[in-house]
């Protein structure tokens, strides 16, 4: 999962990917990068780190220009380098640089293809750097200097014929114009803003609209799955479906966790949908735990706050803030190694003890990944004098890997795998643990959107809905990401050449 934006725009762009940027921080912390264009010069700072860590006033200054895209990255598959932060770049056709959010599940085989037909090596063992050549051969064939908007809406349904998988992408063409465009199952989120000035009209593409409120933008809608846009350097907008089947069936879990409460995607505000699963789960709770002697119920910051709320109002119980939140400590959940994550989250997290003195509580988290976080903080609400503490969690079981660019883990590391609800509640050491139903998850979702059909679930469900992951595809999966191969870099090289690390986005 990473962050994209990309602006075509009257006056210097380079403050406004910044600050694009900065409120899309939560949606990558390992890398981040600017490019933009000037006097037919492309203008790059990429590094690991945060964004405001990444780029100084002197990097600031080197990146002029009125057009540009930027990228805070998120990777899923072991040690990160800063060769793969992005925007990408090629010379060929005209220049184009690139920034791709999402994961190809077609990659291996899409890499021999590159090698023998396009004739293009590719330098990283990212998808995105595979997805940019894949792109940029499709278009080599345009006949004049001038690219033409139809030229380019015909290489993305190249694209889209050729690729498999979750992908939102915007790309810089030197000397040409903004190209945005999104998978046909619109997988993965991408919106577009307008901003009207003196000198005329700008446009800005980005993973969410809490982008474009932050510098000004005015939404338009959402990229359509399979749709494609293109910003000419003098600011006129083409758009063009560009996918033969095309279905909006975003990823769910952009609602249980991923994106900002303030965003909207495919018409459902965020936080409303985390507000119907608060809703939904409360009343799961009133029906199967009428017995529990629940005191207090207790978010664990920051995702489940709006779920935990409306629990608490669905019981009639006090809602309490128990735990105090480090700002400064990165997501458990992004960090590579299961040392580093076990370590951080005492560090990311202290427990207010005189909400849990004496106190049976409910805690209430988005969702349970690998149960490591979950077994921690209930041993702190312990510590903290709770005389039991209940677990709920605002997502379905999670008990299969996701392949759409999400860092849930190989199956087996999956704390819902092959295990019952008891189980699991044992494992992290609970006295009772409830999970939302799917159908309600859905339900709660969909409740601001009647019009959506169906939604991405697979790490719920099993069902990939690009058609293409099968058995073998899981079990490379799982090699790939397993803590084991992670920890031996032979074997990490040898999986990274099969799997083309293709979860660094």
């Amino acid at each position: 999962m990473c962050g994209i934006v990309g602006i075509v725009g009257k006056g210097p762009v380079n403050q406004d990917l910044y600050d694009a940027l900065i409120v899309l921080q939560h949606r990558g912390q390992d890398a981040a990068g600017i490019m933009t264009i000037n006097d037919g010069m492309f203008h790059l700072r990429k590094e690991n780190g945060l964004v405001r860590d990444v780029f100084r006033t002197r990097h600031m200054k080197r990146l002029s220009g009125n057009f540009g895209i930027g990228h805070c990255r998120y990777p899923t598959a072991g040690s990160s380098s800063s060769a793969e932060a992005q925007p990408f770049y090629v010379n060929s056709p005209f220049g184009i640089a690139f920034a791709h959010n999402g994961n190809l599940t077609n990659a291996f085989e899409l890499q021999d293809e590159v090698y023998r037909i396009a004739r293009r090596h590719i330098n990283t063992t990212s998808d995105s750097e595979l997805l940019l050549n894949i792109f940029a051969h499709s278009l080599q064939n345009t006949g004049t200097m001038e690219v033409q908007p139809q030229e380019i809406f015909d290489a993305v349904k190249t694209v889209h014929q050729k690729i498999k998988g979750a992908y939102a992408v915007v790309a810089a063409i030197i000397g040409q114009g903004m190209v945005a465009f999104r998978d046909p199952h619109g997988i993965r989120p991408l919106v577009l803003g307008k901003r009207t000035t003196e000198s005329g009209d700008e446009y800005m593409v980005a993973s969410e609209s809490v982008a474009l409120n932050a510098v000004g933008f005015k939404f338009i809608r959402d990229v359509a799955p399979g749709e494609a846009v293109y910003v000419s350097e003098k600011g006129e907008l083409f758009t063009q479906q560009c996918a033969e089947n095309p279905a909006c069936t975003p990823c769910i879990f952009e609602f249980v966790y991923f994106a900002r409460p303030d965003s909207e995607i495919d018409g459902i505000s965020v936080y409303a949908s985390r507000v119907n699963m608060g809703r939904k789960l409360g009343e799961k709770i009133a029906r199967e735990w009428a017995d529990k002697d629940i005191d207090v119920v207790i978010p664990i910051p920051e995702t489940s706050m709006d779920v935990a709320l409306q629990i608490a109002n669905t019981l009639d119980k006090p809602y309490r803030q128990g735990f105090v939140k480090n700002r400064y400590i990165g997501r458990t959940f992004i960090m590579p190694g299961q040392k580093m994550r076990r370590k951080s989250v005492r560090r990311k997290l202290n427990a207010i003890g005189s909400e849990f003195k004496g106190k049976n509580v409910l805690l209430v988290d988005d969702s349970i990944v690998r149960g490591t976080t979950s077994e921690q903080i209930i041993e702190m609400a312990r510590e903290s004098g709770a005389k039991k503490v209940y677990f709920a969690s605002a997502a379905p079981e999670i008990r299969f890997p996701n392949v759409y660019g999400i860092d849930m883990p190989s199956a087996n590391e999956l704390i819902a795998y092959g295990r019952e609800i008891e189980q699991i509640s044992e494992c992290i050491k609970s006295d009772g643990l409830i999970f939302q139903d799917i159908s309600d998850l859905v339900e709660a979702v969909k409740e601001e959107n009647p019009n959506l059909k169906g939604f991405e679930t697979s790490v719920f469900d099993g069902n990939y809905i690009t058609g293409d992951v099968d058995q073998a595809y899981l079990e490379r999966i799982d090699s790939a990401r397993s803590e084991k191969a992670k920890a031996n870099p032979k074997v990490q090289t040898e999986l990274s050449n099969l799997e083309m690390h293709n979860m660094d986005s």
